[in-house]
Protein backbone atom coordinates (compact mmCIF):
# COMPACT_ATOMS: atom_id res chain seq x y z
CA UNK A 1 0.00 0.00 0.00
CA UNK A 2 0.96 3.74 -0.96
CA UNK A 3 1.22 6.21 2.04
CA UNK A 4 -0.28 9.56 0.36
CA UNK A 5 1.50 12.27 2.83
CA UNK A 6 -1.01 14.59 1.03
CA UNK A 7 -3.81 12.60 3.33
CA UNK A 8 -2.12 11.93 5.95
CA UNK A 9 -0.28 15.35 7.25
CA UNK A 10 -2.65 17.53 8.61
CA UNK A 11 -0.12 20.69 6.79
CA UNK A 12 -1.92 19.75 3.37
CA UNK A 13 -5.41 20.63 4.62
CA UNK A 14 -6.71 23.85 4.62
CA UNK A 15 -10.25 25.65 4.18
CA UNK A 16 -11.07 28.62 1.39
CA UNK A 17 -11.78 31.88 3.22
CA UNK A 18 -10.11 30.68 6.36
CA UNK A 19 -7.43 31.69 8.04
CA UNK A 20 -5.50 29.00 10.42
CA UNK A 21 -2.77 28.82 13.08
CA UNK A 22 -0.84 25.57 12.35
CA UNK A 23 2.55 24.71 14.17
CA UNK A 24 4.99 22.47 11.87
CA UNK A 25 7.75 20.57 12.70
CA UNK A 26 11.02 20.42 10.63
CA UNK A 27 10.80 18.47 7.57
CA UNK A 28 13.39 17.70 4.60
CA UNK A 29 12.55 18.81 1.51
CA UNK A 30 14.42 18.83 -2.43
CA UNK A 31 14.85 22.43 -3.26
CA UNK A 32 16.31 24.41 -6.28
CA UNK A 33 16.67 27.68 -6.29
CA UNK A 34 16.14 30.58 -8.54
CA UNK A 35 14.67 33.51 -9.41
CA UNK A 36 11.95 35.06 -11.70
CA UNK A 37 8.43 35.07 -13.15
CA UNK A 38 8.27 31.30 -12.79
CA UNK A 39 5.91 31.83 -15.88
CA UNK A 40 8.69 32.63 -18.83
CA UNK A 41 12.05 32.31 -16.37
CA UNK A 42 13.89 29.48 -18.28
CA UNK A 43 15.41 28.76 -14.58
CA UNK A 44 11.88 27.70 -13.25
CA UNK A 45 11.55 25.21 -16.07
CA UNK A 46 14.87 23.68 -15.47
CA UNK A 47 14.12 23.88 -11.52
CA UNK A 48 10.90 21.68 -12.06
CA UNK A 49 13.02 19.25 -14.67
CA UNK A 50 15.64 18.50 -12.35
CA UNK A 51 13.63 18.35 -9.15
CA UNK A 52 11.48 15.66 -10.00
CA UNK A 53 13.28 13.11 -11.57
CA UNK A 54 15.45 13.16 -8.35
CA UNK A 55 12.19 12.94 -5.81
CA UNK A 56 10.82 9.31 -8.40
CA UNK A 57 14.17 8.19 -8.04
CA UNK A 58 13.80 8.66 -4.36
CA UNK A 59 10.08 7.30 -4.51
CA UNK A 60 11.49 3.86 -6.53
CA UNK A 61 14.09 3.74 -4.18
CA UNK A 62 12.11 3.24 -1.25
CA UNK A 63 9.76 1.02 -2.95
CA UNK A 64 12.20 -1.25 -3.50
CA UNK A 65 13.37 -1.32 0.22
CA UNK A 66 9.90 -1.96 1.06
CA UNK A 67 7.91 0.87 1.59
CA UNK A 68 6.16 2.99 -1.06
CA UNK A 69 4.63 6.63 -1.92
CA UNK A 70 2.88 8.89 -3.83
CA UNK A 71 5.38 11.79 -4.56
CA UNK A 72 4.13 15.16 -2.42
CA UNK A 73 2.72 17.89 -4.63
CA UNK A 74 4.92 20.75 -5.60
CA UNK A 75 5.60 23.35 -2.83
CA UNK A 76 7.48 26.40 -3.03
CA UNK A 77 8.51 29.57 -1.02
CA UNK A 78 8.67 32.92 -2.51
CA UNK A 79 10.17 36.35 -1.70
CA UNK A 80 11.29 39.58 -3.20
CA UNK A 81 13.42 41.92 -1.86
CA UNK A 82 10.76 44.13 -1.76
CA UNK A 83 7.66 42.45 -0.72
CA UNK A 84 5.66 44.59 -2.07
CA UNK A 85 6.62 43.30 -5.38
CA UNK A 86 5.06 40.31 -4.36
CA UNK A 87 1.92 41.11 -2.71
CA UNK A 88 0.44 44.36 -4.49
CA UNK A 89 2.28 44.65 -7.99
CA UNK A 90 3.18 41.20 -8.77
CA UNK A 91 6.00 41.95 -10.38
CA UNK A 92 7.40 38.52 -11.09
CA UNK A 93 10.71 39.70 -12.28
CA UNK A 94 11.76 40.66 -8.85
CA UNK A 95 10.56 37.52 -7.39
CA UNK A 96 12.93 34.84 -5.79
CA UNK A 97 11.69 31.40 -5.47
CA UNK A 98 12.25 27.62 -3.78
CA UNK A 99 11.03 24.94 -5.36
CA UNK A 100 10.20 22.24 -3.26
CA UNK A 101 9.36 18.34 -2.71
CA UNK A 102 9.08 17.01 0.24
CA UNK A 103 11.32 13.92 1.45
CA UNK A 104 9.19 11.02 3.51
CA UNK A 105 10.97 10.39 7.13
CA UNK A 106 11.43 6.51 6.73
CA UNK A 107 13.96 7.89 3.45
CA UNK A 108 16.80 7.87 4.92
CA UNK A 109 19.46 10.53 4.36
CA UNK A 110 22.00 8.15 2.56
CA UNK A 111 19.62 7.33 0.27
CA UNK A 112 18.60 10.63 -0.47
CA UNK A 113 22.26 11.79 -1.15
CA UNK A 114 23.27 8.68 -3.68
CA UNK A 115 20.11 10.13 -5.92
CA UNK A 116 20.84 14.17 -5.83
CA UNK A 117 21.99 15.70 -8.96
CA UNK A 118 22.94 19.87 -9.22
CA UNK A 119 20.79 21.87 -8.04
CA UNK A 120 19.19 19.68 -6.17
CA UNK A 121 19.76 19.77 -2.84
CA UNK A 122 18.08 18.44 0.22
CA UNK A 123 17.28 20.59 2.90
CA UNK A 124 15.47 20.84 6.47
CA UNK A 125 12.80 23.53 6.61
CA UNK A 126 11.85 24.97 10.20
CA UNK A 127 8.92 26.75 9.88
CA UNK A 128 7.37 26.71 13.29
CA UNK A 129 4.28 28.70 13.95
CA UNK A 130 2.33 29.35 10.89
CA UNK A 131 -1.33 30.79 9.21
CA UNK A 132 -2.64 29.27 6.33
CA UNK A 133 -5.61 29.40 3.92
CA UNK A 134 -6.55 27.64 0.71
CA UNK A 135 -6.75 29.66 -2.25
CA UNK A 136 -8.76 28.55 -5.54
CA UNK A 137 -8.41 30.37 -8.42
CA UNK A 138 -5.84 31.70 -10.63
CA UNK A 139 -2.15 31.94 -9.38
CA UNK A 140 -2.76 35.55 -10.28
CA UNK A 141 -5.46 36.11 -8.45
CA UNK A 142 -3.54 35.58 -5.02
CA UNK A 143 -2.22 38.95 -4.11
CA UNK A 144 -5.61 39.96 -2.34
CA UNK A 145 -5.73 36.55 -0.17
CA UNK A 146 -1.31 36.69 0.58
CA UNK A 147 -2.11 40.29 1.89
CA UNK A 148 -4.66 39.28 4.34
CA UNK A 149 -2.42 36.47 5.31
CA UNK A 150 0.12 39.33 6.26
CA UNK A 151 -2.09 42.04 7.89
CA UNK A 152 -1.59 42.79 11.11
CA UNK A 153 1.29 40.00 11.67
CA UNK A 154 4.87 39.86 11.79
CA UNK A 155 6.44 37.58 9.14
CA UNK A 156 9.36 35.52 10.83
CA UNK A 157 9.58 33.28 6.98
CA UNK A 158 9.01 32.99 3.22
CA UNK A 159 5.54 32.76 2.02
CA UNK A 160 5.02 29.43 0.80
CA UNK A 161 2.35 27.67 -1.44
CA UNK A 162 1.87 23.89 -1.69
CA UNK A 163 -0.09 23.33 -5.19
CA UNK A 164 -2.60 20.82 -4.71
CA UNK A 165 -3.37 20.18 -8.15
CA UNK A 166 -1.52 20.18 -11.65
CA UNK A 167 -1.73 23.56 -13.38
CA UNK A 168 -1.17 21.64 -16.54
CA UNK A 169 -4.17 19.78 -16.43
CA UNK A 170 -6.09 22.28 -14.31
CA UNK A 171 -8.52 24.99 -15.25
CA UNK A 172 -7.26 28.37 -13.70
CA UNK A 173 -10.24 29.03 -12.08
CA UNK A 174 -10.31 25.38 -10.28
CA UNK A 175 -6.39 25.19 -9.10
CA UNK A 176 -6.01 24.72 -5.15
CA UNK A 177 -3.13 26.06 -3.54
CA UNK A 178 -2.55 26.14 0.03
CA UNK A 179 -0.96 29.88 1.07
CA UNK A 180 1.22 29.85 3.72
CA UNK A 181 3.14 32.17 6.33
CA UNK A 182 5.42 31.66 9.09
CA UNK A 183 4.57 34.88 11.85
CA UNK A 184 5.58 35.10 15.46
CA UNK A 185 2.31 36.83 16.63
Amino acid sequence: MKADLKKELASYRARKGVVEEVDLPPRRYLMVDGSGDPNTAPAYAAALAAIYPVAYRLKFAAKAAGRDYVVPPLEALWWADDMDAFTRRRDKDAWRWTVMLLVPDWVDDATVAAELVDPVRLETLTEGRCVQTLHVGPYDAEGPTIEALHAGRTLTGRHHEVYLNDALRTAPERLRTILRQPVSD
